[in-house]
């Protein structure tokens, strides 16, 4: 006799229970991403202001010098840790830095990835790129996966490097290099190479553009090393994208929204290194209470929370240095109307 087989069962079609009230978590998200974005773009221009008046011999607009630029200077942010770390003193040179740094870390490591998906001027520069991809051309680009798992290992290969050259360093050698005529102008340095932005430059500035309009995220993805710093921290985040299979309807919306390529739909948790914690795969699940950003005993962590919570500890951990008067680089006129000036002509010793 033949064997006889039962036909499968159909899937069984969820029903959706739709949310009472909409998400306006992106919405807030994007107002904290422009109110950073504003305020990194007036410290820029109160650092050329400060910087050309010294390279003008005084004779232009006076600006004092913005503290806040030193978030631009990471490896030297993380030097300063080291010494903080090792001997247990203040840094004299750039200390700004080294708090924004401890503040970046600490949300990221309590609100996920939060630096990169609500704050860094850079990660919103790029979203809303992929976001003009998608709007011109209809859809962004995602490569093959193991080509994507490739590049991706490209930031933390970066970051490694970094944390080499640090590591290897001992207080001594970094306080001498920090306190050295490369140190005190290394931010003015960064300005000018943006000012005086060469051919090749020009070209990889292009590139990266170009490729972050075709593919989400493009430098955040697989090449910025403070992100991949900032995914390491967040591994220990208590905080977690829950999916309730009992309630989640299995559209896969959640995953063609994350801008991380994470297969949301497939898992009940994430906790990869690459999530933003940007609630867009929140934001864009239709069915009420199916995805959520969770702490531990499945407790919704609504945006609001992630909001205030980044923002005091941002505002609390500067405002704690500004107190303490750990905050500004104090160093005398002359000295930057003396290196100001030669900024380019100084090397990175060896």
């Amino acid at each position: 006799m033949a064997p006889i087989f039962a036909p499968s069962p159909a899937p069984v079609r969820k029903k959706l229970v739709r949310r009472a009230k909409p998400d306006r978590s992106q919405a807030l998200r994007r107002t904290i991403q422009l109110m950073f974005f504003a305020l990194n773009a007036w410290i820029g221009i109160e650092f050329y202001l400060f910087v050309r008046y010294y390279e003008t011999g005084g004779r232009s607009l006076w600006a004092g010098r913005p503290p806040g630029v030193e978030g631009w200077l990471p490896i030297a942010s993380m030097m300063n840790l080291k010494v903080l770390l090792v001997s247990g003193q203040m840094p004299v040179l750039h200390p700004a830095g080294m708090f924004l740094l401890i503040a970046f870390l600490s949300a990221s490591w309590i609100f996920r990835k939060s630096f990169c998906g609500w704050l860094c001027p850079v990660g919103t520069i790029s979203e809303y790129l992929w976001r003009l991809g998608r709007q011109t051309f209809g859809r962004n680009f995602r490569l093959p996966r193991k080509l994507d798992i490739g590049l991706r290992s490209l930031k933390y290969l970066l970051l490694a490097l970094f944390l080499y050259a640090v590591v290897s360093m001992s207080v001594p050698a970094i306080r001498a290099f920090l306190e050295g005529p490369y140190g005190i102008v290394d931010d003015v340095k960064m300005l000018n190479f943006f000012r005086f932005l060469g051919l090749t430059g020009g070209i990889v500035v292009a590139l990266l553009v170009i490729a972050s309009v075709f593919v989400q995220n493009f430098w955040c993805r697989y090449l910025c090393p403070y992100g991949a710093l900032m995914g390491l921290a967040a591994l220990a985040s208590p905080l977690r994208i829950r999916r309730d299979e009992s309630l989640c309807i299995d559209c896969g919306k959640c995953a063609k929204a994350c801008p991380s390529a994470l297969p949301v739909d497939k898992l009940i948790t994430i906790r990869s290194a690459e999530c933003l914690g940007c609630l867009e795969c929140v934001a864009d699940c239709p069915a009420a209470g199916a995805l959520m950003m969770a702490a531990p005993r499945k407790r919704r962590v609504p945006a609001w929370a992630m909001a205030a919570g980044v923002a005091v500890l941002f505002l609390g951990i500067c405002g704690l240095a500004q107190w303490a008067g750990y905050w500004r680089t104090d160093l005398p006129s002359d000295t930057y109307f003396r290196l100001i000036p030669h900024a380019n002509e100084f090397t990175h010793p060896r």
